[in-house]
């Protein structure tokens, strides 16, 4: 999206101050953070480390369970459904994760 419109407005210092440090602490730039404020949506915070070893412990038992799934289907030895649908629950999951951790918050005020 091309940005043509250009607004400049007053802050007080304490303002300032604030609108820096929410920005840093979700690692959004500061018109990021405001256009996103605009749009309706509270970001979220960066989480924390342990977040991101989650994920990468998560991203690996689906990559264990994709390769089963292959031998599975090869051999014909496991059902292949029943390790298809835990396959698509461990997305769903992930995903879920992702949304609580990730993606901002639609502002109630809007």
């Amino acid at each position: 999206m091309k940005r043509t419109v250009k607004k400049q407005f007053w802050l007080s210092r304490e303002e300032a101050e604030a609108l820096q440090k929410n920005a840093e602490r979700t690692c959004l730039t500061e018109a990021a953070f405001v256009r996103l404020l605009i749009k309706g949506f509270m970001p979220k915070e960066r989480p924390d480390e342990q977040f991101y070893k989650e994920m990468k412990q998560l991203a690996a038992i689906g990559n264990n369970i994709n390769q089963i799934a292959a031998k599975v289907n090869s051999t014909g030895e496991i059902d292949g459904e029943r390790l298809k649908t835990e396959v698509e629950a461990l997305k769903a999951f992930r995903l879920a994760l992702m949304k609580k951790y990730l993606e901002p918050d639609e502002a109630e005020w809007l």
